[in-house]
């Protein structure tokens, strides 16, 4: 680590070992925000994991009785079912600050109280089949914790982010910055030392020099 470029002043010193203290608090804040920011991320992914499973699932079962009715019925009713939809969905999204990370936050809303019940079908049942009822009821009940997972996933994303930046700050205070605020308190300190040291040497000398010649001056 090379020392800054200083003069080694008592002033520069000051200077210095105030700008020392505040990196160090800096570094001790960066690495308590990495940490808790960390503890939220893994606990973010874990959540993830979890509802993407259960999503996946859902989605598979949805999939196989689309297949199912796509079997039962022709397409030409299917897609005419299919067509118009029954209800209006409004999504809010929003903001919510997580350790200066702003994680999104996503409202699902309906004109349904109950998104699984009949109601929603947006066709009538003289032509369709049984598993067409259950996918499209099926799939309004996930969209809840579709849109759960999404916002956790971009939440994830967005911690995961954070965490590096804040990563690299901590790191460029450990290895770089902090140590060459030391090395320079280091060196300035034992510049003044040394300029100490010398300015009592050449004092002890005139000191000795002017005793000298009030000797000689006596003998004289």
């Amino acid at each position: 680590m090379g020392i800054m470029r200083v003069n080694p002043t008592r002033m520069e010193l000051t200077r210095l070992k105030k700008r020392l203290k505040v990196a160090r608090r800096g570094h001790k804040l960066l690495k308590d925000k990495r940490d808790e920011l960390m503890k939220q991320f893994l606990e973010t992914v874990r959540k993830a994991k979890d509802l993407r499973e259960r999503v996946e699932e859902g989605m598979a079962g949805i999939h196989r009785k689309f297949l199912t009715a796509r079997a039962e019925m022709s397409r030409e009713s299917m897609e005419e079912a299919l067509m118009l939809p029954s209800r209006t969905i409004a999504l809010e999204v929003g903001s919510k600050n997580v350790m200066s990370v702003e994680i999104p936050t996503m409202t699902f809303k309906s004109g349904d109280e109950n998104p699984g019940t009949l109601d929603i079908l947006p066709y009538g049942f003289h032509f369709t089949s049984g598993e067409l009822d259950d996918a499209v009821l099926d799939l309004s009940r996930l969209m809840l914790p579709m849109l759960e997972l999404a916002a956790l996933e971009k939440a994830a994303q967005l911690m995961a982010a954070e965490i590096e930046r804040t990563r690299r700050r901590v790191n460029a205070l450990e290895y770089v910055m902090i140590p060459g605020l030391e090395e320079s308190v280091r060196y300035i300190t034992m510049k003044l030392e040394e300029n100490e040291r010398g300015n009592i040497t050449r004092l002890m000398k005139v000191k000795s020099m002017v005793l000298e010649r009030a000797r000689t001056g006596e003998h004289g």
